[in-house]
């Protein structure tokens, strides 16, 4: 007999389930129940919907039913919502919303792609006002849209300065709002440690975006909304991207297992507690591929790896699905920020002796037209140099990089790897020695006592506890702008006037991005100097402390930013 497959839920997790169980099995039934309107659209290009670069709503949907029964011979039911599961009699009792009617299908195997709801706190006062919007699927930036099109709109609040709320942020602003982002955290972006931010938050500003950090919001009005401190932030629109929350109402209902995480638990091959039924996407606990803890991860990526394994099981025995890394990227106006593995406070919280490295260089060849920067930070440990994760922030391709390093994560190598690695090279794509090149020689340096180093985001406190900073860079870069008190020897001049350089405590030394710092720094240590380069030097400083020194109205401790 065919099997019978009911999966609930669409999107990413639930369409792929089915697809691949098609291409397993000919002759199986498989239904698709979606609450929705789409059963398959581009979620992650939500956006872009408001911001103009897709011009119409129904390009962002995929696939329709018409097209999953066409094609292979899948049904496909929107609006339609599974209400409860009998796990004793493997049946699912299935509601059209548009009509009441109820029906039971029976299932040989059950998949829940029920994804995960943004939040928005029930007790909030004017949560439910009319001007304020959550974004999950087409239909909720269809309703944005309209509002934006029907209303006097000039100013939004977003809430929350992760994916959605950044993304959202830049698209209102794309289409002429006023824009100010609202969130608790001290930085926005939580996968980044928070000295990276700040390239982000800079970034935000130039484009006319107010930020609002560490600051919760505390109630939302019919044109403004007021935040813990007590600030007011005009808005006749207001995007809530606080979160999202598993949605698990259907598993719990049923008694399948929950996990510490509040994800529905499941096996190496997305199995639940229930050997019926299986769990993919959002909802689904997930174990974290370094630590072995379980974790969530609501991305589309690991999403769809997720339900090929699961629709795999069906047909055939499966390996143990591997752990999720947290790979991802994200354009913020003019910048690409992209990171994968452990972050710093990861790190400490696991208790792990880590080094760190860090590079400010060209994404292509220097003298190219369209060349730019990449801030690149690379952890490891500290015994044996094995990769544990990066960070990378550029108008490049810094996402390229970190795809490399996520594998190298992925595969266990080391920094001496990565330093020795053959990757591509012409002078329009990269640079003959690639940033992740880079960041791994420097941390080889660093394992192997050739260099000793302190990060940019240190600056300021050496600065302010008087500490001796040496600037190598040549006269007329430092008159345009440097770090106050520091000393000017240009590393053209450094030999000729080592003796003015003290021996009795350290020197710390910057150039513009790091790389005459570096030879300054050796050339100091083979004279017996306790030196320390900067690094990320005066570049990635200056990027460092603009958000700031704006937004707190504080004394800058240099006298020229550098930006070029």
């Amino acid at each position: 007999m065919a099997k019978k497959y009911l999966i609930i839920g669409g999107v990413a997790g639930g369409a792929s389930v089915a697809a691949r169980l098609r291409r397993l099995d000919e002759r199986a039934e498989i239904t698709m129940l979606e609450r929705g309107r789409d059963v398959s659209f581009s979620n992650c290009a939500l956006p872009y919907f408001i911001g103009g670069d897709i011009g119409l709503s129904g390009e962002l949907i995929l696939v329709s039913p018409d097209t999953f029964w066409q094609r292979y011979r899948i049904r496909a039911r929107t609006l339609t919502e599974a209400a409860a599961i009998d796990r004793e009699n493997k049946t699912v009792l299935a509601r059209n919303l548009q009509t009441g009617q109820e029906e039971t299908l029976p299932y040989d195997a059950l998949f829940l792609s029920p994804g995960a709801s943004p939040i928005m706190p029930a007790s909030l006062p004017g949560i439910s006002l009319p001007h304020v919007f959550s974004v999950r699927n087409v239909v909720d930036v269809e309703r944005i849209d309209a509002y934006l099109k029907d209303h006097a709109v000039r100013e939004a609040a977003v809430i929350g300065g992760g994916f959605i709320g950044l993304e959202m942020a830049e698209n209102l602003r794309h289409r002429g709002l006023e824009v100010t982002v609202a969130d608790m955290a001290p930085q926005v972006m939580l996968p980044f440690d928070r000295d990276m931010a700040q390239f982000l938050h800079k970034e935000v500003l130039d484009h006319g975006v107010a930020l609002a950090l560490g600051d919760g919001l505390m109630e939302i009005h019919s044109d403004h909304v007021t935040l813990a401190s007590g600030r007011e932030i005009p808005a006749q629109v207001v995007i809530m991207a606080i979160g999202v929350r598993p949605e698990t109402a259907l598993a719990t209902g049923c008694g399948l297992e929950i996990g510490p995480t509040g994800g529905i638990k499941v096996d190496g091959a997305m199995r639940t507690s229930d050997p019926s039924i299986y769990a993919v996407g959002d909802a689904a606990e997930l174990v974290n591929f370094q630590t072995g803890k379980p974790c969530r991860l609501p991305l589309a990526g690991p999403a769809l790896r997720q339900a090929r394994h699961a629709a795999t099981a069906q047909t055939e025995e499966v390996p143990d699905i591997p752990g999720v890394l947290g790979s991802s990227v994200i354009r913020v106006f003019g910048l690409t920020a992209a990171s994968t593995g452990m972050n710093g406070k990861a790190l400490r919280d696991a208790g792990i002796d880590y080094g760190v490295s860090f590079v400010v260089a060209n994404d292509i060849v220097g003298i190219m037209p369209g060349a730019s920067p990449i801030f690149l930070k690379l952890f490891f440990e500290k015994t044996g140099g094995k990769v544990l994760g990066a960070q990378a922030i550029g108008q490049g391709a810094a996402e390229k990089r970190i795809d490399v390093i996520a594998t190298a994560v992925r595969f266990g190598a080391s920094v001496h790897d990565l330093k020795d690695l053959d990757l591509c090279y012409s002078p329009l794509y990269s640079t003959a020695r690639d940033p992740v090149n880079q960041a791994a020689l420097q941390a080889t340096n660093l394992l192997e006592g050739k260099l000793r180093q302190v990060l940019f985001s240190q600056v300021r406190e050496l600065a302010e506890k008087g500490e001796y900073l040496l600037d190598v860079r040549e006269t007329d870069e430092y008159t345009q702008g440097h770090v106050k008190g520091s000393k000017n020897i240009p590393l053209s001049q450094l030999r000729e006037r080592m003796d003015e350089i003290p021996r009795d405590h350290p020197v710390y030394v910057f150039c513009r991005s790091g790389a005459r710092s570096y030879n300054a720094s050796r050339a100091m240590m083979q004279e017996g100097i306790d030196a320390y380069n900067i690094a990320g030097s005066f570049l990635a400083l200056s990027w460092h402390e603009y958000y700031q020194d704006q937004t707190f109205n504080r004394e800058p401790i240099v006298t020229g930013y550098n930006f070029e």
